[in-house]
């Protein structure tokens, strides 16, 4: 039997929070980390752009290494460029969504924030979510740029500023909000501290389980049975984040293979 091989793509170290749980909830597979860092944020890049630039560095990478599926850990990036993706390569497809659903569903008072990057924040197809899940519920709303690169200089070894992060989430205990959908796969990497800037948060939501489950399902039976050592190999389009390796450690992942690639190289 074939080790399962998955390719998470994102343009920065915040798919690792997806690639924690897929190895979690499916062990027997291998890894691949595409990071394009050198093109971040996606939240500050035009759409067009975005779509041909993700979709070629994508079937670069398919080309040069056998994948079976390819997760898209980027709300901006499934967002815009995911139909773009499933028509131009053969194989199975899981982007991101919001949580928005099971976070209504964990509301108790209909009080949810959502935070998120601007991009996201702005896309037409939140309100669409909020409309089918969480339509009964009052939304406080908190899209801030800055954080996204806060957590990329957290994982370099950076100390997170945890008096501004407060700062940041005020919105949420102003408005009594119990529930706060992670609307960004950087957000769930630093869940203990958002817990300590905002205690009176009661249930952080985000996204990887679903996504863990929805690959496992796509996979089936073969993703579940280890056939050989899990590993991963972790490639980026600009410069590798110090202590990187250390960091995917720390949160479980198995061994990895870094590299640092020019686009073309991938």
């Amino acid at each position: 039997m074939q080790q399962p091989q998955v390719l998470i793509f994102d343009s920065g170290v915040g798919g690792l929070s997806v690639a924690q749980c897929v190895h979690q909830r499916l062990p027997a597979c291998a890894l691949h980390y595409l990071a394009d860092n050198a093109f971040f944020p996606y939240g500050e890049q035009p759409e067009d752009l975005l779509i041909e630039r993700c979709v070629r560095l994508i079937q670069k990478y398919l080309q040069r290494h056998t994948i079976d599926l390819v997760v898209i850990a980027c709300n901006t990036a499934s967002t815009v460029v995911l139909p773009h993706l499933r028509a131009a390569i053969s194989q199975p497809v899981v982007g991101v969504v919001p949580a928005i659903k099971p976070a209504a569903a964990l509301s108790r008072n209909r009080r949810i924030g959502l935070l998120a990057t601007p991009a996201t924040v702005r896309r037409p197809y939140l309100e669409q979510l909020i409309g089918d899940f969480a339509s009964d519920c009052e939304i406080t709303r908190v899209g801030e740029p800055v954080l996204v690169r806060w957590i990329e200089e957290w994982v370099a070894g950076k100390s997170l500023p945890e008096q501004e992060l407060a700062l940041l989430l005020r919105p949420f205990g102003a408005a009594d909000v119990d529930t706060v959908v992670l609307g960004c796969t950087h957000y769930p990497l630093i869940t203990e501290a958002l817990q300590r800037a905002c205690p009176s948060v009661s249930d952080w939501v985000d996204s990887g389980e679903a996504i863990a489950r929805r690959t496992a399902d796509l996979l089936g039976p073969a993703a579940s049975a280890p056939v050989a050592p899990a590993s991963v190999q972790a490639h980026f389009t600009g410069p590798l984040p110090a202590a990187l390796g250390a960091f995917m450690a720390r949160i479980g992942l198995p061994p990895v293979a870094l590299s640092s690639d020019t686009p073309e190289a991938c």
